[in-house]
């Protein structure tokens, strides 16, 4: 009996696990199958993300979709690729609007793929769509996708979520009022979406639910209606950076009372800031940098006791700035004056009511003596006081301070001292244009930016630099610095820049550089030996400068695969600024300025220029001047035609400049003087624009600008073989008068002389009379003889 019971009891438990178990599992709803295979179809996708996407598959246990665990109906599609993927996996072709057709779809996220075209079929009154879609995502697809009938969307009544970020609206005229038919719409994001057109007569914008709005990154390129600012009071987010507004703040934005993020910057923002702006009470992020703002801050701004964050650089305020100024900022954390003609009045015992994590005072040229306000800043983590005019500190407290910042920039100062003993843990360190001595400070494995240029730092580079495994940027330009730098800089794997110029570095080149290079600086110094093959193979770099250096040997002859001077694609992380020399002149480049460049001028190099250097045709600059290199200029040069700057001055280049460097119509620096050059310089409208300076040197070098040839030829002519058929048929014309007119004067001279000696033109008569007599003679025997 009891066995009997437990296995009742068993058995009951088996069939409720079975309900249990069965009832998590969905079956998708046919209907809902056809209507996602029908969007597949338009997908173009290269890496097999949809492969489950299939009739004989369930669509519940499909890739990006999810379905209610009772009904089996699709509630969610997320084909958003995943962190890793993005690059690398995105899916392609179109967006087709079917999906909509999923009547119990909610969520909809296709962002940040390839996708470049968005199909919205005309509504069919039989059909039943998603009027539960609660979240859309279609932002940052293709550069180029577009909606064309935007007014389908607003018909998702339930919608909350909407990103457009990226998708082009500019033949969007009636944006406003289509967005505004979202009875329930709290975020809406249309960044980047080349807006151009708001009705300048708008008096109010009737989203009554909306709390986040986004137009940043648009092109609107008028002052903003007054009514615009209208929306409701519950609006929290507002961000209309970059966007080309102009004009004065509205008053219609001082009734945004709940109102906690306002983005104004990089736009034409003129006149001063309004005092109403600290009606707005709950702001906690103020940016309006990068405008042309003027007059004073008002008090006003001092009594948001919730802000956070304030970015006031970069216009053309004056007046005063003190500690009342931000006595009642209790919760500020990030704070921007830069670019600012502020006069700064601080008391030096100060002591602040927050704590700052970021502070940027660059370029406001009011400081001599670092601030003591901001030793208090136990919490700051970014502080950039560029270009300000200290040239005091408070020595080893200064030292102590700025060497726990992690993002460190103290560039264009006159701060000087010994910081051998300091150890900065810093990821960004720029220091650079100062007057810091003595051996190279310590610095953090966890670097990742380094610029001490420009400073008289002496030494090698230490040991500990070996294990700078997240060094990206490294710049040391013109220091006083020794030894062989590169030993301990060739394992850094992630290392792209490498600016060592003007220092006395010394030793040899390495096979064994890091493989994602992208520049290269070792100009002026004392390195030595050959020039590996592999730095011609390295496949991201785009900068080439061995300048001025005891470097000797042969330029490699192998493949070249510095694939930027091939095809032109450069993917750079900008750094610091870089020290070009380009067109026979230095210059300071900022870093996001690229330019291919191959400079390796003034070394011990010889022999032949290899072919495989004129194969990268998108180079800017060559530079192989002051060096023993020998051989001629190949036709095959006419490819490069980005080429700027040319400079092969003071080798030994031998042979003809050839025809085909007129197709570089880009060059403006060209200096071939100083070798063993012959012939015409070719007539071309890009070679005769250079002076004389240019060719100089080069004793058989004939032609504009130089002398003239020695056989004068008509500038016009550009095809030898017809110049040689031209002056073929002058000589013939020439031998042809001469024997004319030579055979005229020997005539007349002849007859001239017979009718004058009377005995001459009787022998000439008598003689040619007996000639002609025997010749008639001969000629009637002969009839008579056939």
């Amino acid at each position: 009996m009891v066995t009997f019971t437990s296995q009742i009891l068993m058995l009951l438990l088996l069939l409720l696990s079975s309900i249990i178990f069965n009832k998590g599992v969905s079956t998708c709803n046919e209907k809902d199958q056809r209507t996602l295979l029908i969007f597949k179809k338009g997908i173009i996708d290269h890496f097999g993300r949809l492969s489950t996407w299939s009739s004989e598959e369930d669509c519940c246990v499909w890739k990006g979709v999810q379905c209610d665990n009772n009904t089996g109906r699709v509630t969610k599609l997320d084909l958003s690729p995943p962190y890793e993927e993005k690059t690398y996996n995105s899916l392609e072709g179109e967006i087709n609007f079917v999906f909509l057709e999923l009547e119990f779809l909610n969520y909809v996220d296709l962002r940040e793929n390839e996708f470049d075209m968005i199909r919205i079929q005309p509504i069919h009154y039989n059909v039943t769509y998603a009027s539960k879609l609660r979240y859309l995502d279609l932002s940052w697809n293709a550069y180029d996708i577009h909606i064309d009938n935007i007014h389908r969307v607003s018909e998702l009544s339930s919608l909350k979520y909407l990103n457009l970020n990226g998708v082009d609206l500019h033949k969007e005229t009636d944006w406003l009022q289509v967005f505004s038919m979202f009875p329930s719409l709290l975020e809406l994001y249309l960044k980047d979406c080349n807006l151009n057109y708001i009705s300048p007569s708008l008096k109010y914008m009737n989203i009554t639910s909306l709390e986040t709005l986004d137009l940043s990154l648009n092109n609107f390129n008028f002052e903003l209606p007054k009514g615009l600012f209208n929306l409701t009071k519950d609006i929290s987010y507002l961000d209309f950076s970059s966007s080309k507004i102009h004009g004065e703040l509205p008053l219609s934005l001082s009734n945004l009372v709940n109102l906690t993020y306002l983005d104004l910057s990089y736009n034409q923002l003129k006149g001063s800031i309004p005092s109403w702006i600290g009606q707005l009470s709950n702001l906690q992020h103020i940016d309006f940098s990068y405008n042309m703002f003027l007059g004073s801050i008002p008090s006003t701004l001092g009594n948001l006791s919730s802000l956070v964050s304030l970015y006031i650089g970069s216009n053309f305020f004056s007046g005063v700035i003190s500690e009342k100024t931000f006595s009642k900022l209790l919760n500020l954390k990030d704070l921007d004056l830069s670019n600012s003609t502020f006069a700064s009045h601080f008391d030096p015992k100060w002591n602040p009511p927050f704590q700052l994590n970021r502070l940027s005072l660059a370029n406001t040229k009011q400081i001599s003596n670092f601030p003591s306000w901001i030793y208090t800043q136990k919490s700051l983590q970014v502080l950039d006081l560029s270009n300000v005019g200290i040239s005091s500190t408070d020595g080893n407290k200064f030292l102590s301070f700025a060497g726990r910042i992690s993002n460190l920039r103290l560039s264009n100062n006159s701060i000087s001292g010994d910081i051998s003993n300091v150890t900065l843990n810093s990821s960004y360190i720029a220091i650079d244009r100062n007057n810091f001595t003595g051996e190279l400070p310590h610095i953090s494995p966890k670097a990742e930016l380094i610029d001490l240029s420009y400073n008289s730092f002496s030494g090698s580079i230490p040991r500990d630099w070996d294990n700078m495994k997240y060094l990206i940027d490294i710049n040391l330009w013109s220091n006083r610095l020794a030894g062989e730098a590169l030993i301990h800089l060739s394992n850094l794997k992630r290392l792209r820049v490498i600016n060592l110029g003007k220092n006395q570095f010394s030793g040899m080149i390495p096979i064994n550089l890091p493989q994602k290079l992208q520049v290269i600086i070792l100009r002026d110094n004392q390195f030595e030996g050959n020039i590996p093959a592999q730095v011609f193979n390295l496949s991201s770099l785009f900068h080439l400068d061995l300048a001025h250096n005891n470097l000797s040997g042969s330029i490699p002859q192998s493949v070249y695969n510095m694939t930027p001077m091939i095809i032109g694609t450069i993917n750079y992380i900008a750094g610091f600024r870089l020290n070009l020399f380009t067109k026979g002149e230095e210059y300071e480049f900022e870093s996001y300025i690229l330019r291919q460049t191959i400079d390796l001028s003034a070394n011990n190099l010889y022999g032949e220029i290899p072919l495989e250097l004129f194969r990268l045709i998108q180079v800017q600059t060559i530079n192989l001047s002051h060096n023993n290199l020998s051989g001629t200029i190949p036709e095959m040069i006419k490819g490069m035609k980005n080429l700027e700057s040319l400079d092969l001055s003071n080798n030994k280049f031998s042979g003809e400049i050839p025809q085909s460097m007129t197709f570089l119509t880009f060059l403006s620096f060209l200096n071939l003087s100083y070798n063993d050059f012959i012939g015409r310089i070719p007539v071309g409208t890009q070679l005769q624009s250079f002076d004389a300076s240019s060719y100089n040197g080069n004793r058989e070098l004939c032609g504009a600008p130089l002398k003239k040839c020695v056989i004068e030829e008509d500038p016009t002519r550009t095809n030898p073989s017809m110049e040689n058929e031209e002056d073929d048929d002058s000589l013939r014309e020439s031998l042809y008068l001469g024997l004319g007119v030579g055979f005229a004067a020997g005539f007349w001279g002849i007859c001239g002389l017979l009718f004058l000696v009377s005995k001459w033109r009787h022998m000439f008569l008598d003689r040619m009379t007996d000639k002609l007599y025997v010749t008639l003679m001969a000629k009637k025997n002969c009839s008579h003889k056939t």
